[in-house]
């Protein structure tokens, strides 16, 4: 019987020597004789195991990791191949405390398929989602998104099935869905995860987008730092079409639509969707003034649906369980899971998907085991650079755009990042503000001037010069970037600067006044 040996292919686990760890595994097995085949599957997103292996065993998957290449001899001798005990087991990997306690909808699958089998794929629920829209009218798919609670992973928050309404509505002879896969946040990483593990599962919401729109083209904007993801999505994309999946009989429905992956221009600032739509069609990538909305003139001048990775990848899962499955989950109004990303100064860094109203303490301990440093945490950036910085006294709030907006700060792409008590608050901000002078597309006074004379305030106010006077120029110049900038990339880099002067003034040497925080959200 054939022994199958699992070793993950995604870029995290080939980072840290996955390749040299499948070779060796293979080349051990023929020397001693074993009949033993190596998947590469996705990552867990257990990422402090990886290389994580496993073995499939009667029991199920016995993991074994960090694995390294000087550990394979050693394993094959306990006989890990069987599923036996090691120094690297951390058993049954489903019974994982890591694992078990999330709520995979979105990462179902990840870990378990081979990413490019499509019989994998369709064995684990893929394509259900589409068959189930191809029997139904467009707007009829419109309404299960708008009835699941979808909102826009990628940082606003807008519901999905509004724009797709939109876009659906408008009039024209040809129309677009983008995938916004610039993923371009500090401490992000679920979108190339779902590209280079799960890619059948975006190509399946696109063409469901597709469908529901009237949209026949879609376009991949893919981050240029993630050139496994574009390979892998190209390679998917071949197999999808030849496989009738994608291109111009969708199942032999006579419904078409095909997919195109472009490479970004590696610029933040094009992860804000109008700029990006700029870049795509060959131009500098800056941001434009809406109205228009791209909804109605978006990519070369037509109607458009712009949405990131995992906002169309948890289409699939909508459409082949109903809307009611997916809103089951979550709390208030913000439905359904978001797969949360663990980094920084943590101990266990990786994905978790979680339902909304997990809290950030639950998040930093339970699963992140805390500081990787052993030193206390002190402050922790959600939302991606321009992100708040969420003091303790708000780790129990729950995770929901409303009651995070509430206190100025933003759940955005899921992005987590651990500073310990050696964090310097005030060199976080500085970083803020210089972040965004060298991002800015230039376009808008705000954004352009204001974060460069933001670094200059902030510079001045470590110094000690004129402290008081200083501080409440920061927080003026806060206020116009905010209520002044073009897009969020202005509008949002006074989140991280006022978040850590109001919660930690101590790092600007100034005594604690009276909190002032973000009094809407970026436009």
């Amino acid at each position: 019987m054939t022994i199958t040996v699992y070793v993950p292919r995604d870029s995290a686990a080939l980072a840290v020597g996955a390749d040299r760890v499948a070779r060796r595994i293979a080349e051990v097995a023929s020397a001693r004789g074993i009949d033993l085949t190596v998947v590469r599957n996705s990552s867990r997103g257990l990422f402090w195991l990886e290389p994580l292996v496993e073995v499939a065993t009667t029991a199920g998957r016995v993991g074994y990791g960090p694995v390294e290449v000087d550990d394979i001899d050693g394993l094959f001798d306990a006989g890990f191949h069987a599923g036996a005990m090691h120094a690297r087991s951390v058993g049954l990997i489903e019974e994982h405390p890591y694992l078990k306690h999330q709520e995979r909808l979105t990462f179902a699958r990840m870990g378990i398929t081979d990413p490019l089998s499509l019989a994998d794929y369709e064995a684990h629920e893929g394509w259900a989602g589409l068959r189930r829209a191809l029997a139904m009218s467009a707007t009829e798919i419109v309404q299960a998104v708008l009835d699941s609670g979808l909102r826009g992973r990628g940082g606003a928050a807008f519901p999905a099935g509004i724009k797709w309404k939109t876009v659906a509505g408008a009039v024209a002879t040809l129309k677009y869905i983008v995938c916004n896969a610039d993923e371009g946040d500090s401490g992000t990483y679920s979108d190339r995860m779902t590209m280079e593990g799960d890619p059948y599962l975006l190509i399946e919401g696109m063409a469901i987008a597709g469908l529901a729109v009237g949209a026949t083209i879609g376009y991949l904007y893919v981050r240029s730092e993630y050139p496994h993801a574009i390979a892998t999505l190209n390679d998917a994309i071949a197999r999808a079409e030849a496989a009738g999946f994608l291109g111009d009989d969708l199942l032999g429905s006579g419904r078409a639509f095909q997919l195109i992956v472009r490479k970004a221009a590696g610029a933040y600032v094009c992860g804000e969707e109008t700029a990006l739509l700029e870049s795509l069609e060959g131009k500098r990538g800056i941001v434009r003034a809406k109205p228009p909305l791209p909804a109605l003139e978006g990519l070369f001048g037509q109607p458009t649906v712009v949405n990131n990775v995992i906002t169309l990848a948890s289409v699939p899962l909508i459409l082949a369980r109903g809307a009611a499955h997916y809103r089951d989950y979550g709390v208030g109004r913000s439905r359904g899971t978001l797969p949360i990303q663990l980094a920084g100064n943590i101990k266990y860094g990786g994905l978790v998907e979680k339902a909304f109203g997990v809290t950030l303490r639950e998040l930093l301990y339970d699963f992140g085991g805390g500081s990787a440093s052993g030193r206390p945490i002190k402050a922790v950036q959600v939302g991606g650079p321009l992100g708040a910085y969420v003091p303790e006294s708000q780790w129990d709030l729950p995770l929901d755009y409303e009651a995070y907006a509430a206190v100025g700060a933003v759940v955005g792409h899921g992005g987590i990042v651990v500073h310990d008590d050696t964090a310097d608050l005030s060199k976080l901000a500085r970083y803020a503000m210089e972040f965004c002078a060298i991002e800015s597309c230039g376009k808008c006074t705000p954004c352009r001037i204001g974060s460069t004379r933001g670094v200059e305030v902030i510079d001045k106010i470590s110094a000690g010069t004129h402290r008081p006077q200083q501080v409440q120029l920061l927080r003026d110049l806060c206020d116009t970037m905010l209520h002044g900038s073009l897009c969020a990339m202005g509008g949002m880099t006074p989140y991280p600067v006022l978040s850590a002067l109001n919660h930690y003034p101590q790092d600007f040497g100034v005594a604690a006044a009276v909190p002032s925080a973000p009094d809407r959200q970026p436009a």
